[in-house]
């Protein structure tokens, strides 16, 4: 019986170190590296090529940051054109009360990258513009986030121009949520300024421009116990520490999440579990 037990121990210590070393080359690796100064470094980097022009590429970093409390996934995109960074509905449909996962319109979309929209099927106003495409044309008087056709990034007010004229000024892609977080690289908004009546720490995305044809996506988990979440203030410092010199934010709570080559890479929250939510839309750089 004792002899029995001895080998029953024996087993159990060897199944666990088995499956040690399993985790430690297959999971506990595939969080983020730091360098000898502690700065974070690529999860990925890949270079996707359009094989249907022949010319077009998409490089793509991902990095993820802990700041704040707060895990933060960036992906660093720099593309050959600004027709490369498209936009998705849900069920390919516009149309109030239209949603599915980010993930699903990725998969659909045959994205290599994607984040969620700025929710337009929740709001009775605000434009919609995608892909070169004028969808909604009602003002409600808040910032729009204009993407160009020449690579360009800037962000209007809708009481100034509009849908219309934005189109033939060269806007590709525009959203409606808000706010402003960075305009010629100084932060637009301070501790007092949210979302609504959302909290001041949340899950976040945001859209970033560097330069001609250079964006960054940036999307925070929070509302968690690993991760806090980010206020405006802490997600547009943080964004102009990566020298944003545009930067914008989308739909955030529930909404944010960041897909990557058939993954969910942060820890999208609803309702408090860990679960996507449907959205209206979503922008993406395909495969």
């Amino acid at each position: 019986m004792k002899k029995n037990l001895w080998i029953g121990f024996i087993g159990v210590l060897l199944f666990a170190f088995t499956l040690y070393l399993a985790l430690d080359t297959f999971v506990l690796s595939a969080s983020y590296n730091t360098d000898a100064t502690g700065e974070n470094t690529a999860l990925f980097a890949t270079e996707e090529k359009n094989e249907s022009t022949g010319d077009q590429s998409a490089s793509v970093t991902l990095t993820e940051y802990e700041e704040y409390d707060t895990k933060i996934y960036v992906a660093d995109i720099v593309l050959s054109s600004a027709s490369e960074l498209k936009t998705a509905f849900a069920n390919d449909t516009y149309g109030k009360n239209v949603t599915a996962t980010t993930s699903s319109i990725a998969k659909a979309n045959n994205a290599l990258l994607a984040i969620n929209g700025d929710f337009y099927g929740a709001q009775e106003k605000g434009y919609v513009i995608r892909n070169g495409i004028v969808y909604r044309n009602t003002a409600k008087g808040a910032d729009v986030l204009c993407i160009y056709a020449d690579g360009t990034m800037s962000v209007v007010s809708d009481r100034d121009v509009s849908a219309e004229e934005l189109v033939k000024q060269g806007v590709w892609q525009a959203f409606s949520f808000g706010p402003s977080l960075i305009e010629d690289g100084a932060v637009a908004v301070d501790a007092t300024t949210e979302v609504g009546k959302a909290m001041a720490s949340n899950p976040r995305t945001a859209i970033g421009w560097i330069g001609t044809n250079h964006f960054v996506f940036v999307v925070s988990d929070g509302r968690t116990d690993e991760s806090e979440g980010l206020s405006l203030e802490q997600l547009a410092l943080f964004m102009q520490g990566l020298g944003v010199k545009e930067a914008y934010n989308l739909d955030g709570g529930g909404s944010s999440t960041m897909y990557y080559n058939g993954t969910v890479i942060n820890q999208p929250t609803t309702n408090g579990k860990i679960k996507e939510r449907g959205v209206s839309d979503i922008v993406y750089i395909g495969a």
